[in-house]
Parts: structure tokens; sequence; C-alpha cells
């Protein structure tokens, strides 16, 4: 099993940026893949960002491309989510997700973490 644990949400305003950590435990030798995913309520969870640890791939949401930055650091067994040019729709509870590659759906992933809140104010 792998256990997940996001850090670094908070309340900022918008234009500001976070640095959100997913650090994981576990049987992680199985892990090919992490993907951030973001929820309101009353909406599905929506794919934020991935980062395949073998050769590096990154792929981003179109919403987020350009403003967002995901990253990995395999000794530490961990992955950053560096938000930055934040907008009110940002906001929500975001979670890490472990696959074995990278994909938008979140029915995909098998392993979640209990996600950190992100509040953005206008």
């Amino acid at each position: 099993q792998v256990h997940l644990r996001e850090s670094g949400g908070g309340l900022v305003q918008a234009g500001g940026s976070l640095r959100l950590s997913c650090a994981a435990s576990g049987r992680t030798f199985s892990t090919r893949a992490v993907a951030w995913f973001r929820q309101t309520p009353g909406k599905q969870r929506e794919f934020v960002a991935g980062i395949e640890w073998s050769g590096g791939g990154t792929y981003y949401a179109d919403s987020v491309k350009g403003r967002f930055t995901i990253s990995g650091d395999s000794a530490k067994k961990t992955v950053y989510l560096q938000t930055n040019s934040l907008k009110p729709e940002d906001t929500g509870v975001y979670s890490c997700a472990t696959g074995r590659s990278v994909y938008s759906g979140w029915l995909e992933y098998d392993y979640w973490g209990q996600g950190t809140q992100v509040t953005v104010s206008s």
C-alpha cells in the first residue's frame, strides 16, 4: 500500500503563489506516475498536472499551463506543484494520486492523499 500526504495549501490573494507537496511512503516502488487533481463542492475531480517518474514527462491541464509546474524528487519520494499567478477559479481541495501512468481520468489512479485546501481570494 502507498500512503500519500499533501501539504502547502492555504489562503492567498489572486496573483499569488503556493507550493504544494505530496510525500509518499509505503510500497512506492510500484508507483510510476503521480498526478494532482482538484475538486470543488458539486464538481467532479479535475486533473491539474501529472508527472511520470521514468523519463520525467510532465502533463498539464490547459487551464493551468504556463502557471503551474509539477516536479519530483525521487530520493525524497515527494512531488511538488508550484502554483503561480493564482486565480479565484483555482480554489479547491488539491489531492495527489499515484498510478501506472498519467491519465486525466481520476478513476485510473490507485492511491490518494487526503488533500490540501487552496483558497484564492479576489
